[in-house]
């Protein structure tokens, strides 16, 4: 891997940023959410950072190439155009799962808002390598992928996920984006150690390291991007560079931005901790093992099988999570009710940051009734579609109970949908006709 570029220490590039990464000095690089990115109209702000010569690397976040389903070309050729247009050395997604159902299940197609984990398993482990060779042969750059964290753990696991990032690098030569607050959080949700998954994983294919902060809540960790970076994730960095020294690290951040000399803080604590680490003695690493691997994995058509049986898993996993059916045999029930909490809760978030205007119409209401809304009523069609839905669920119910601010909420409505809201008496009428077609 010793055409991985040098990246140096980097920051997350979000608009609401934007002034202050430019002003932060002994940046090298950034990274931009790729969705968020229009080709022909590249932000003002990245433009000048590429031209004092700031490296920008997309960090793509829907391709979801731990779902059963092969990557979209659509979403591919997205990517692809971005990386082109900011002359990226490299992209990088996520090892994740982001949606699930649809034609392998012959059920509803279901959209997560999130990242989900993978089952360490051999079929997901399959599928995952063919996703990547897809993605891999469709970009014109290298691919990084990442490990995320996670609330939750699947039963029947197969490997540990340094064995199980081990085999994907051999299997695929993808590199590894390496975050190590992720690797904290699962420590702490999952009671994985870092030190073991690094002990496993081949060091030597990271392209670069996330460094991001987080909370804990009732012996739950939470990888917000949205706190300070904790000493605990620290301490996961200062023992990956005493293995290595990582071609790039960078400061996630995502929401509830600090002020600038508080940036420029963490990431003087992280140079620090790297430049601590880099004096300490070499830690060894064990040689992660491939014993095992199924011959038919070099096949084209050789995860067909497995694509069936990863689909009826997650299919099963994310309808828990977010249309209210029942834990699938082995879950931790508490843990995917707290999975689902935050599911809904992030929805909500997101809903009223494309669509502001909903809680200023409905106050203080606006976020019990959204999760109401939400408990069992799957995202689907993106966010924007999401705030019509929602809005129109409201008004098909009477609400909200002031008269004013429902006109208002029906005004809005009738904005952006081009329609007229659907009344109750009609939401009624249409329910018995479902009903009667169903018999």
């Amino acid at each position: 891997m010793n055409d991985t570029p040098e990246l140096g220490i980097g920051i997350g590039w979000r608009p609401e940023i934007a002034g202050t990464v430019e002003e932060l000095s002994g940046i090298d690089w950034v990274e931009a959410v790729a969705e968020n990115i229009c080709p022909g109209h590249l932000p003002d702000s990245l433009v000048r950072l590429r031209e004092r010569g700031v490296t920008v690397v997309p960090h793509g976040v829907s391709l979801g190439l731990g779902g059963a389903d092969r990557p979209d070309g659509r979403r591919l050729a997205d990517l692809a155009a971005r990386a082109e247009a900011l002359g990226s050395p490299l992209v990088t997604e996520h090892i994740a799962f982001v949606r699930a159902g649809g034609p392998l299940t012959g059920s509803p197609a279901l959209e997560a808002g999130h990242l989900l984990p993978v089952p360490r398993t051999r079929d997901a482990l399959r599928v995952l390598c063919e996703n990547i060779r897809i993605a891999q042969d469709s970009l014109p750059v290298p691919l990084a992928v990442e490990n995320i964290a996670a609330l939750i753990s699947w039963p029947g696991e197969e490997m540990s996920e340094g064995q199980f990032l081990a085999e994907l690098v051999e299997r695929t030569g993808v590199r590894l984006l390496i975050d190590v607050a992720n690797l904290h959080t699962n420590h702490v949700n999952r009671g994985e150690d870092p030190a073991t998954a690094l002990d496993e994983l081949p060091v030597e294919a990271i392209a670069y390291v996330h460094v991001a902060g987080g909370t804990e809540r009732d012996g739950v960790w939470h990888d917000t991007h949205a706190h300070p970076v904790t000493r605990p994730v620290l301490d996961v960095l200062a023992e990956l560079r005493s293995r290595v020294a990582p071609p790039g690290v960078l400061l996630e951040r995502d929401d509830d931005f600090p002020p600038a000399p508080e940036l420029a803080g963490e990431l003087a604590v992280i140079r620090e901790t790297i430049e601590v680490a880099a004096s300490a003695p070499r830690r060894s690493r064990i040689a992660a093992t491939t014993a095992g691997r199924p011959a038919e994995d070099g096949r084209p058509d050789g995860a067909g099988p497995a694509r069936e049986r990863l689909a009826l898993r997650e299919t099963a996993l994310l309808s828990a999570l977010v249309a209210g059916t029942p834990a699938p045999e082995g879950f931790d029930s508490r843990r995917l009710n707290v999975q689902s909490r935050a599911l809904a809760a992030k929805r909500a978030g997101v809903v009223a940051k494309v669509a502001p205007e909903l809680p200023e119409i409905l106050g203080s209401g606006f976020r019990p009734a959204f999760l109401a809304y939400a408990a069992d009523r799957p995202l689907h069609d993106g966010y924007r579609r999401d705030a019509l839905d929602f809005a129109a669920h409201l008004l098909a119910e009477g609400r909200p109970d002031d008269s004013a601010a429902r006109r208002r909420l029906s005004l809005w409505w009738k904005d952006r949908a081009g329609a007229r809201p659907p009344r109750r008496a009609t939401r009624l009428v249409r329910a018995a006709r479902a009903a009667l077609v169903g018999r």
